[in-house]
């Protein structure tokens, strides 16, 4: 694998110095808060476990099935809660968007566990978070999904409203969606047409019975993902400091080669098990009432399929399942936006989250008005 050969760090001047305005003056704050006050997120001992503690009484999943919750706490009336994709962990999927997140409240990271994947449990622990916080701290959170981990809101949201459950979010921001295996695998395809299908597919095909041989093609082709971006020196010098990559190279190619066999089958079994959005079936809708914002790529093909259900319903019947839902494509320019790119495209992304958390700020104030 090619090591990355930035230099070990960027003085504030070379920072000024070397792109225009307005973009150098915001990644020199962003960096300098990172030094400042590096990310130290802390493990979060839940104050409400009544869910999780019912499927796990229920034999529905194991103690190894419970995600790792983690927090940074910070003043602020909306606490974000962060779910990431297969890979990265959540702390790193919005490395970049930590400090804007933080300026609006707690944010808390659930990273996967390793070993295991369990659908109801991970249900079970994101309705005991959303208590807590709701009923414990006063506060509503913004669920903020990325792929794989947008996919877990929508069906999260699905099981509430399927159990008359108000979901006591305060909205969601949903990156690139992938809530069922057809988003990624057309049905009956013999080849997948992704880079991220190819990954996938033996997995879906094989179940819990994987041959090694294919989850170590499936590291691969998630450390490629990554690298080709990583190589990009041009962007990165615009977006983050040496000692920002270099964390965030390992904590990427870190949870790639720690996620274990059992671990990566049951994500997979997870985003199988999910029930693709449908504006014709009969399941029940709205699936929530609070502000939505869903932001797909302008390049999405490397991983979505071209007849996604996911971004088909979303697009053409976003009203009928997020009254209060809005859906943008977020290109780059000369430098298109690829799958849930929040680190290589950092700037692209950060425009529409900005103002969604700023017309959350509005209609608080105008509520208390």
């Amino acid at each position: 694998m090619p090591a990355l050969t930035l230099s070990p760090a960027w003085s504030a001047f070379t920072a000024f110095a070397r792109f225009a305005p307005p973009r150098p003056l915001q990644t020199f704050l962003r960096t300098t808060g990172y030094k400042l006050r590096p990310p130290r997120p802390l493990p979060h001992p839940p104050q409400v476990t009544r869910a999780q503690a019912a499927v796990l009484a229920a034999g529905q999943a194991a103690p190894h099935q419970l995600a790792t919750l983690l927090c940074e706490k910070r003043g602020g009336p909306f606490p974000t809660i962060v779910l990431g994709g297969f890979v990265p962990d959540a702390t790193e999927q919005v490395f970049l968007l930590r400090g804007f997140l933080l300026r609006h409240g707690s944010v808390y990271y659930f990273n996967y566990p390793r070993a295991g994947f369990s659908l109801d449990l991970f249900c079970a622990q994101l309705d005991d978070l959303v208590t807590e916080l709701n009923a414990i701290h006063g506060q509503r959170p913004v669920i903020f999904g990325v792929s794989f981990g947008a996919g877990l809101a929508l069906e999260w949201l699905r099981r509430s409203r399927l159990a008359r459950r108000p979901d006591g979010s305060a909205g969601f921001i949903l990156v690139s969606p992938v809530a069922c295996a057809a988003d990624v695998v057309a049905p009956g395809a013999a080849k997948p047409s992704t880079l991220l299908g190819r990954a996938l597919k033996p997995f879906l095909d094989a179940g819990a019975h994987m041959d090694p041989r294919a989850i170590e093609k499936s590291r691969v082709i998630f450390t490629k993902m990554f690298e080709a971006g990583a190589q990009n020196k041009a962007s990165l010098l615009a977006l983050m400091s040496g000692d920002e990559l270099r964390a965030l190279r390992a904590g990427v190619l870190g949870a790639i080669q720690s996620i274990e066999s059992a671990g990566a089958c049951e994500r997979v079994a997870a985003m199988s098990q999910m029930t693709p959005l449908s504006a014709w079936d009969d399941s029940p809708r709205p699936l929530s009432e609070a502000p939505v914002l869903v932001l797909y790529a302008e390049k999405e093909n490397s991983v979505l399929t071209e007849n996604s259900p996911t971004r088909a319903a979303l697009e053409t019947a976003m009203p009928a399942f997020f009254p209060r839902g809005i859906c943008r494509v977020v290109d780059g320019g000369t430098s298109p936006v690829q799958h849930a790119s929040l680190i290589f495209h950092y700037f692209q992304f950060l425009p529409p989250i900005a103002a969604f958390y700023r017309d959350l700020k509005l209609s608080r104030t105008r509520l208390a008005a």
